[in-house]
């Protein structure tokens, strides 16, 4: 363990400055990953299996026992329904719209920090690109004191940085763009599967209250 935090700490004075904020941004980029994982997990939940409930409960006017089910719930897709529900008594374009509106406040929430996390994954490379262009200039100036008569070793410091730089930046770059890939096409499915959900519930709805479905 002592020579693995040798080891870091020479990266990062061999990287130069540059290397602190792309320090900054993994540890950003990673901290919203972690907390989109469980925020996530805890959203998900068998819709087919849910909506089945609802069927059941409300094709026999079981409204509390729904209302309940909701609650034991706890999902984007459940508070959406429970909105719907506590409306069954209006007409279909109320519930509807009570449904839409709970709609527009859970989308975000799933979407919550995603911007962000495109935004680390962005940045990295481009904080890498930019230690590459310090080591460069390290490393021109370091000719121009030597009057175009240098050494190899002269230079090391110049490259080492650019090298480290760039590789530092795409390390971070590279998995925060897969990861905030797999939480978009989540977050997607989990719309889909609200959106899916909501129609059926508002048809559910309307046809106990026996009204047309338009």
């Amino acid at each position: 363990m002592p020579e693995l935090m040798t080891n870091a700490r020479d990266i990062m004075d061999n990287g130069g400055i540059v290397m602190w904020p792309i320090m900054a941004t993994s540890i950003v980029a990673l901290t919203i990953a972690i907390e989109r994982f469980f925020n996530l997990r805890r959203a998900g939940i068998d819709t087919q299996e849910f909506m089945d409930s609802m069927r059941t409960v409300l094709r026999q006017h079981r409204i509390q026992e729904a209302l309940r089910t909701c609650d034991e719930a706890a999902s984007p897709v459940s508070r959406i329904v429970k909105a719907g529900i506590l409306k069954h008594n209006r007409a279909k374009e109320d519930i509807r719209e009570a449904i839409e509106n709970a709609g527009h406040l859970e989308i975000p929430r799933l979407e919550r920090y995603l911007s962000a996390l495109a935004t680390c994954a962005q940045i990295a490379p481009l904080l890498g690109l930019l230690g590459t262009v310090q080591g460069m200039i390290l490393a021109f100036t370091e000719i121009q004191h030597k009057h175009g008569v240098v050494n190899p070793s002269d230079l090391a410091e110049g490259i080492g940085n650019a090298l480290i730089t760039t590789a530092a930046g795409l390390i971070v770059a590279i998995p925060t763009i897969v990861v905030y890939n797999y939480y978009v096409a989540r977050v997607e499915n989990m719309i889909l599967e609200m959106e899916i959900s909501c129609s059926e519930m508002v048809d559910l709805l309307a046809q106990d209250r026996g009204e047309d479905g338009e």
